[in-house]
């Protein structure tokens, strides 16, 4: 997991948050883990290299 984290805020209507939240927590997931894991997703699909804290050598995630 990364070591240094940064905010992203984001406006989403209240009864998608709320449906958001309570699937996530049927599923025994934070609403930040799935998010996070869209973002990864979505950024693989792309093509999108990108650096974390502990991968400086290459500048790709690798799981």
């Amino acid at each position: 997991m990364e070591k240094k984290t940064a905010r992203l805020t984001l406006l989403i209507d209240p009864n998608k948050k709320k449906a958001f939240e309570q699937l996530c927590a049927s599923q025994d997931l934070t609403p930040s883990q799935v998010v996070r894991q869209m973002i990864r997703e979505y950024l693989r699909e792309h093509g999108a290299s990108y650096k974390t804290g502990g991968d400086s050598s290459t500048g790709h995630r690798t799981e």
